[in-house]
């Protein structure tokens, strides 16, 4: 088969109910694009993978995993699979309308997105449990990494196939796909697209989630500004706590040199404490830069991203009358 156009990636998990009408509405939706569909099943333990088998046309590919690796990992295999010049991603819970594809795939086509993701304009989440929670993910995620998009939770987006591809998904990534997409500096719009009310299966996200959204924010704030330079985070908070350390300790030898009893005083702890960790934190950044050039250098990566190369065409030489600024003749 030829490069398609389009790689639909979608994610599924105990979805037997939704498999049918889930496919229907992609192959109605999708009719005149040049596509594939890729179904990635996520270690379901109910009739999920049965049903695709059963309503699989032949553009569609399974991929069925051998256990529940979560959704991240189950969207990096689907991108991994993709043959398409753009990628889009989406659940499969019937959540995501696949009517929106075409119209977000044309404007990344007409205005040269490299992302167009997609903000959920009238959610059908209940309000409590699932919008406000999402609100303040939003808020914190968006002002945190200066990454601005409306809706992180939205699964919906469109992508050149070279930036999905080289976003490097791990762990539960897949709130900060943005973030990661940007960071190769990928150029990025949003587009409101339809959201329809879960009808059968239960919701695989709850208030649980929270933390991990925290704990992974830190690790892309890391990403964002220290991947490539780790001894500015740790030999910086190092070298601070070293000489704080350090200045305690002077202070608590003149002290002892004025005759004054300096044992088992807390600040003389506090300062032991200080200069330990400052050259506990600086030793680390030295690692990890170590880690971070191996990293780049054993697998041939390159620490930038290049949009494009120009190169200028051959022009016809044409004499010209030119002055020879010594002599004052013309050449």
């Amino acid at each position: 088969m030829s490069q398609p156009l389009l790689s639909v990636v979608v994610t599924v998990y105990n979805e037997e109910e939704n498999i049918q009408p889930l496919l229907d509405q992609c192959y109605r939706a999708l009719q005149e694009l040049d596509y594939e569909l890729i179904l990635v099943e996520d270690g379901s333990t109910d009739g999920t993978v049965s049903e695709v088998k059963k309503y699989a046309n032949e553009r569609t590919k399974l991929i069925i995993f051998n256990r529940n690796f979560g959704q991240t990992t189950a969207l990096a295999a689907g991108i991994d699979h993709a043959k398409g010049e753009y990628i889009v991603t989406m659940d499969g819970d019937l959540q995501n309308d696949p009517t929106d594809i075409p119209g977000m795939l044309q404007k990344a086509i007409d205005e040269d997105w490299d992302v167009v993701a997609g903000v959920r304009a009238k959610r059908k989440d209940g309000f409590v449990l699932r919008k406000i929670p999402s609100k303040i993910a939003n808020w914190i995620i968006r002002n945190s990494t200066k990454v601005y998009l409306s809706d992180y939770g939205c699964t919906l987006r469109v992508y050149k196939a070279e930036i999905a591809q080289n976003m490097g998904l791990y762990g539960e990534l897949h709130r900060f796909i943005p973030v990661l997409a940007k960071e190769q500096g990928a150029r990025m719009t949003e587009m409101d697209v339809k959201h329809h009310p879960r009808i059968h299966g239960t919701s695989k996200y709850g208030l649980s989630r929270t933390f991990k959204v925290l704990s992974d924010l830190i690790l892309m704030l890391f990403f964002q500004k220290y991947l490539q330079r780790p001894i500015h985070l740790f030999g910086g908070i190092g070298l601070l706590s070293f000489l704080v350390g350090s200045v305690i300790s002077f202070y608590l030898l003149v002290l002892k040199l004025l005759g004054e009893d300096i044992w088992g005083r807390p600040i003389m702890i506090l300062g032991f404490i200080l200069i330990l960790g400052g050259i506990q934190l600086i030793t680390t950044g030295i690692i990890a830069e170590i880690i971070v050039r191996t990293y780049f250098e054993s697998q041939d990566k390159k620490t930038y991203t290049v949009r494009s190369v120009f190169v200028g065409e051959k022009q016809d030489t044409k004499e010209k009358n030119i002055t020879n600024p010594a002599s004052g003749e013309a050449g």
